[in-house]
């Protein structure tokens, strides 16, 4: 059974720009995977095209089948999350594996409020 999973203390999910979220990367695989990955992104949701720019990425190296590393992502000044009639952006962190189709998504909020602007 494939598993991964992304913990923050506190289960917290509001950050200001420019703050580091520190936290625990796990997973459960059936075999050793080449490499595990931790991504940051935002992406835009709603009408026209959406965008997504990966903004960091944290690559664990020899991982085990089981196993949780600790890990620091700081968090850029920009773009703030938002929330619109026709478009919102959203940050997101992804964990994954190379080879694997399965991730684990961490919705995030990052805005000087901790919570999405909204610009209706």
């Amino acid at each position: 059974m494939n598993g991964f999973h992304i913990e923050i203390p506190n289960r917290k999910t509001g950050f200001a720009p420019g703050e580091t979220i520190d936290g625990a990367a796990s997973w459960q695989l059936d075999a050793p995977p080449r490499q595990v990955f931790l991504r940051l992104f935002w992406r835009t949701m709603g009408k026209g095209i959406e965008d997504m720019e990966i903004v960091s990425e944290i690559l664990f190296e020899e991982p085990r089948a089981m196993e949780t590393r600790l890990f620091t992502m700081p968090l850029p000044q920009s773009p703030y999350s938002f929330t619109g009639k026709l478009v919102s952006l959203v940050w997101a962190m992804e964990l994954g594996a190379d080879g694997l189709d399965a991730v684990f998504r961490q919705e995030i909020v990052m805005a000087p409020s901790g919570k999405p602007v909204d610009i209706t």
